[in-house]
């Protein structure tokens, strides 16, 4: 049987209600000391505060990561493909082919 660790509470925490979650997180004491400081120049409790913050960090990951920005050049090169695409190759041609025999029911038994 593991050691008991006397600083680990046994206690359960209180379930949250429906359609909460809860989120939680140890932080060494000097960090603690500083949102604890920001929170109160702001006017909220260290939860408000740290909520409002990963909530701002979160909203700019996700638009960093699902806008795609594109200097005018760029959008006009893409712009231009789309109005005038390149003729399928090969290759694609055969993928196609593969697609409409695997759509219709008729796999092609000869592709590798």
């Amino acid at each position: 049987m593991p050691p008991v660790n006397p600083r680990r509470s046994t206690a359960k925490a209180a379930p949250c209600p429906p359609g909460r979650a809860r989120v939680s997180t140890r932080v060494p004491k000097n960090v603690q000391a500083r949102l604890e400081e920001a929170a109160s120049l702001v006017g909220a409790t260290v939860n408000q505060f740290m909520l409002q913050a990963a909530i701002k960090e979160a909203d700019q990951v996700i638009d960093r990561e699902r806008v795609i920005r594109l200097s005018k050049r760029d959008s006009a090169r893409l712009l231009e493909l789309l109005d005038n695409p390149a003729p399928p190759n090969a290759k694609l041609r055969r993928a196609m082919q593969r697609r409409e025999e695997f759509l219709s029911g008729r796999p092609n038994r000869t592709a590798g």
